[in-house]
């Protein structure tokens, strides 16, 4: 059973490595910060309850992309005279 600090200690690495990504001017070090950010939020999520899915999946489903949204073409009809 996987404790239920590992996930927070993955939200504080993740979120300290993005400070560090900020606050440095090396590309190498830049790049280290993003991946290791990624990689804490992504195996973060892995490990996470299943509950915290189906609450960020609702929260992700009320925002509504104009991605998503129907696109309405208008169509005028050319009536013929004869």
């Amino acid at each position: 059973m996987i404790l239920p600090i590992f996930p927070l200690l993955f939200l504080i690495t993740s979120i300290g490595s993005v400070f560090w990504y900020q606050r440095t001017g090396n590309d190498i070090f830049g790049v280290l910060a993003v991946a290791s950010a990624l990689a804490c939020v992504i195996w973060g999520l892995v490990i996470s309850h299943w509950l915290i899915h189906i609450l960020s999946l609702i929260i992700l489903l009320k925002f509504k992309t104009p991605i998503l949204s129907a696109i309405q073409v208008k169509v005028e009809s050319s009536s013929r005279k004869n």
